[in-house]
Order: C-alpha cells, then sequence, then structure tokens
C-alpha cells in the first residue's frame, strides 16, 4: 500500500506546537482565553465529551493528497469571477428549498468517517439539485467507508478526495441512519454525544468502532439490487482555492466537501465564527461547505459538519473566509452528477 506513504496520515500524527499562545486542550484557561480575547468573533463553551487528546483525534479522519496527487489524478477548475458576479451571502438551503439533504446534519459517530459523511453529503445534494429535485437519494456513508479501498483505512481515516474519484469510477449507493434505517446500506453506528450535552445521545465510545465490511449487497427487505441502487459521478475535480472561485461553484453546482487543519480551540466551538487562536495542531476534518456570508464586517464560510445537530450552531459552524483560515480554502473536491 504505497500510496499510504505519501499522505498524512492525521489520526495518528503527534500534536506540534502552534505559534500562538498555549493552553492545555481541556482547560479553563484555554476557554477563558477565547471568550475574553479582544475581537474574538467566536465563542468557547466547555465540553465534557472529550477527555484526551487522543479522543479528539477520533474524530479527524481526513487524509490529505500532496499538491503533485491532486494535480496529476484529476482536473482542477478554475472560473474568471468578478466581484459583480457573486452576492455577499448565499445559503445553498435558501437557494434550493426542494432538496431537504442540503439542510440535514448527520452523524459519523464513533468512527473517523468525516471524508465519507462530507463526501456523500454534497454528493446527495448535488444529485438533488442536477435533476431539479426530481432525485432525491440519501448517499450511503457505510457503502463509501467500507467498499472504497483506495480511499484509506475506513474508521481510520480516509481521503475527501478520492472518495469523489470512488463515486465516479465505482457508484454509491443508498443509506440513511441507524435510527433511521432507509436505503441499501444504512449506517451502523449510532448518534453519540460528541460534546457533552445532555439532549438524550449516549457519550461516543472510548475507542473507534471496527470499519464495516463492505457486502455489495442491500439490505434485507430492500427494493433493489446493491448494483441498480447505485448512483454515480460523470466527473471528479479540484476547485482551485481562490476564496471567490469556491464561491462561484457553490452557487453555480452546489455544496462541495472541503478539510481543515484542526486545533485543541476547535473543539471547545460554541457559536460564531470560527478563526484558529490557540492550542496545538490535532489533525484534519473533512466537512460540507454550502454557504457564505457577512456579519458584523466579518466574513464567514457557512459549514455543516457531521457531529449530529446538537454541537456547535445546531450542526453547523461558521469560520473565517478569505484568508484560508485554517487552510479550509486549500484542499475542495468535488463532481457532478450521472443523470
Amino acid at each position: 500500500m504505497n500510496w499510504l506513504i505519501a499522505f498524512a496520515v492525521i489520526v495518528v500524527v503527534q500534536a506540534t506546537p502552534s505559534l500562538k499562545t498555549r493552553f492545555d486542550a481541556f482547560s479553563d484557561q484555554l476557554i477563558h482565553y477565547v471568550n475574553e480575547k479582544s475581537g474574538t468573533s467566536w465563542r468557547a463553551a466547555r465540553s465534557t465529551r472529550f477527555n484526551s487528546v487522543e479522543h479528539m483525534k477520533q474524530h479527524l479522519g481526513a487524509l490529505v493528497e500532496t499538491p503533485e496527487q491532486r494535480k496529476s489524478r484529476r482536473p482542477t477548475v478554475r472560473y474568471q469571477v468578478s466581484d459583480r458576479d457573486l452576492p455577499e451571502s448565499f445559503d445553498a438551503r435558501k437557494q434550493w428549498p426542494n432538496c431537504s439533504s442540503i439542510s440535514e446534519i448527520r452523524d459519523q459517530s464513533g468512527c473517523g468517517s468525516c471524508w465519507a459523511f462530507g463526501a456523500v453529503g454534497a454528493m446527495s445534494d448535488r444529485v438533488c439539485i442536477h435533476s431539479k429535485g426530481q432525485m432525491k437519494p440519501h448517499l450511503s456513508a457505510r457503502d463509501l467507508l467500507s467498499c472504497c479501498e483506495f480511499c484509506g483505512r475506513g474508521c481510520r481515516g480516509g481521503s475527501p478526495a478520492l472518495a469523489w474519484d470512488y463515486w465516479k469510477s465505482s457508484g454509491i449507493v443508498t443509506g440513511g441512519s441507524l435510527e433511521e434505517p432507509t436505503g441499501c446500506a444504512p449506517y451502523p453506528f449510532p448518534k453519540c454525544a460528541h460534546h457533552g450535552s445532555s439532549g438524550g445521545y449516549k457519550p461516543c465510545p472510548e475507542e473507534y468502532y471496527p470499519t464495516p465490511t463492505c457486502h455489495w449487497k442491500c439490505q434485507v427487505g430492500y427494493n433493489k439490487t446493491y448494483d441498480e441502487d447505485k448512483f454515480y459521478a460523470i466527473s471528479s475535480y479540484n476547485v482551485y482555492g481562490g476564496e471567490k472561485n469556491i464561491m462561484y461553484e457553490i452557487m453555480k453546482n452546489g455544496p462541495v466537501e472541503a478539510s481543515f487543519d484542526v486545533f485543541a480551540d476547535f473543539f471547545v466551538y460554541k457559536s460564531g465564527i470560527y478563526r484558529h487562536e490557540t492550542g496545538d495542531f490535532l489533525g484534519r476534518h473533512a466537512i460540507r461547505l454550502l454557504g457564505w456570508g457577512v456579519e458584523d464586517g466579518e466574513k464567514y464560510w457557512l459549514i455543516a459538519n457531521s457531529w449530529n445537530e446538537e454541537w456547535g450552531e445546531n450542526g453547523y459552524f461558521r469560520i473565517r473566509r478569505g484568508t484560508d483560515e485554517c487552510s479550509i480554502e486549500s484542499r475542495i473536491t468535488t463532481g457532478m452528477p450521472r443523470l
């Protein structure tokens, strides 16, 4: 598996010092520093969910390609865009209200499968958008997670970019959640409390769940065969990392998948427009980017996370836009559905 050597295997990387003021990942000092620092655009709150740095890393499963790999594996799209082409704010949920998948917040549970969730979420959105609401699949994170052997290591991390290549080459079936087991291959792990709240979910497990086995068949009682249920892409591509370029891609074609560098302070995020203030680098996380806006003069990206709706701003978070905050604008991958 020589290709693995070229990846940064994020889930086991040792923490590297931040150049900013450092505090222990679980300290009151970290939370106080964020909340009291002049000019901070977000609020921090204590989470009893994460009890160790390794526990935090369990939720960070995005493996990254080198620039050379990204260039050689798929084309990179770059648009000629001016300010007048783009609105000040954009929300894919409002732009395509008939596509309910755009508003869904999923839950990766105790599995480092953010790379798969960011992918199938945006894929589902794009099938609906480009079929003009005629097709509304809920593509299966389990199918991608368990069956894409070249994507990475399943619950211990995978490549968001290669997930889109897999959609093009092999297709992905439908599948709901454990709580709502619709479709061909529902997700096998329960929603869990990533955030220490008392909202009714049990705590996430201390150890990773094992990667599910790929069965190449649908659950008993489903009315299609595995092959009949598949959806495919006609293309996978990188999006050039300029702010306006990414905005135009989302406005034109729908949500995209991105990954960003995660530091300890992100795990105490509660609300507002995140920017890294303090704490060690812990890994990389993949998410679904679905819009942008401005609040009190601060530009932001609107992002759907995969830690259920009790985390952050009802499952979403915002992050500073236009400065490549935590490399959020550097690794955008997406594709177009075959209809």
